[in-house]
């Protein structure tokens, strides 16, 4: 397996490279750069399924190899054909050997959807206090259930120079790059219908992914999270009821007959899964107020779309523009929140307060609070 996961030991080239080429869209990820290739380093990749984590390693690697002498310096090994941590512990001792043999002195290590693995984190936590990859840039991607046992926290103090990144979905921004350079007013108002249809996934761009799959992808995460995909099932067709109007526990409990507990549970399964966030109420005091209502948004259009198939329920596009910009806002300042009195607004994120407007608005609102329309959402999304 380590052979065929690895064609350039062997002068090769690699089957997703081949891929790369011959798609419609294609994009080399700009998270690439931020990871780091210092030793000793060890890299989090994580988001959810088929956002372009493989691909973009993949990419990585070619540069990575079109740098250095020695291919044997690189290895990838995909583990979702692994059963436990003492596989993986195999696997990268075997390839310890091979490194010796060939004379590498420090390597590119890529452990590949390491989620799949049952207590992954122990061979990689054992290897670092042993020293055996203190030369060594190791890699590691998965989905984000990877978050949801706080493994993270077995690696405080040994991540070296490495870094955690997230991959979602393209933005607006990233997806415009795909057909123009540059912000074109009338051309974005015809990307953004595109982009509500089909979402940041490059994937289903390609017609390499349909949002049945999503949905199937969703399903598997649940249950290997030990959860119940009728529960959640529900769960997400009483907040699709309720959107966009703020929303408790409670009332998901009532609608769904489950413990207030237990819908608060699934809504930050969906959280961790990255299909939703919770936008929680800020108040004019400037304090957060977690235990009132709060805004629940899917995190991308086509995710939307794969809710609607799943649920059997149907969300209006002036939900979904109000999502767009909560998620956008949220990814920029890394915190979003609403407010709620005599008035409405939306987002409230760094210096900005935004209500989006799908009709003309008649009512006033404070100063400092911009009121977008329809019509003016596209070069919005863009430039945040």
């Amino acid at each position: 397996m380590l052979e065929m996961q690895n064609p350039w030991w062997f002068n090769e080239p690699d089957p997703d490279w081949e891929l790369f080429k011959i798609l419609r869209f294609r994009v080399r990820p700009s998270w690439l750069d931020e990871l780091s290739l210092t030793p000793f380093s060890l890299n989090f990749v994580i988001g959810p399924r088929r956002v372009g984590k493989t691909m973009g390693i993949k990419l990585l690697i070619k540069e990575i190899l079109e740098k250095i002498k020695n291919p044997y310096s690189v290895f990838y090994f995909s583990c979702d054909v692994l059963e436990d941590y003492k596989e993986l512990m195999e696997v990268i001792e075997d390839y310890l050997k091979l490194k010796k043999r060939k004379g590498v002195k420090s390597a590119f290590i890529f452990l590949d959807e390491v989620t799949f693995v049952d207590d992954w984190w122990r061979a990689i936590k054992f290897l670092i206090d042993r020293g055996t990859l203190r030369r060594d840039v190791v890699t590691i991607t998965g989905s984000v259930s990877l978050t949801l046992g706080k493994h993270f926290e077995t690696f405080g103090g040994r991540k070296g120079h490495g870094r955690s990144i997230e991959v979602m979905p393209l933005s607006f921004r990233e997806y415009c790059n795909l057909f123009y350079r540059e912000f074109f007013p009338l051309k974005a108002k015809e990307i953004l219908e595109e982009y509500l249809e089909t979402g940041g996934y490059l994937a289903y761009l390609n017609s390499n992914l349909k949002a049945e799959d999503i949905i199937g992808f969703l399903k598997a995460d649940i249950r290997a999270l030990e959860r119940s995909t009728d529960v959640a099932k529900e769960v997400m067709g009483a907040i699709l009821d309720k959107a966009p109007s703020p929303i408790s526990f409670n009332s998901i409990a009532r609608e769904v007959g489950i413990s207030p507990h237990t819908a608060r549970e699934y809504v930050e399964l969906f959280e961790n899964l990255r299909v939703l966030k919770q936008v929680l109420y800020l108040g004019g005091d400037g304090k957060v107020y977690p235990r009132k209502e709060r805004k629940l948004i899917l995190r991308d259009p086509l995710l939307v779309k794969a809710m609607e198939l799943w649920t059997r329920r149907k969300v209006e596009r002036a939900v979904i523009y109000e999502w767009l910009v909560q998620e956008h806002l949220y990814r920029k300042f890394k915190e979003v929140f609403y407010y709620r009195n005599s008035f409405e607004i939306d987002a409230i994120a760094g210096d900005l307060k935004v209500e989006v407007k799908s009709k003309v608005s008649r009512g006033k609102y404070p100063k400092g609070v911009k009121v977008i329309g329809i019509d003016e959402i596209p070069e919005f999304l863009y430039n945040i």
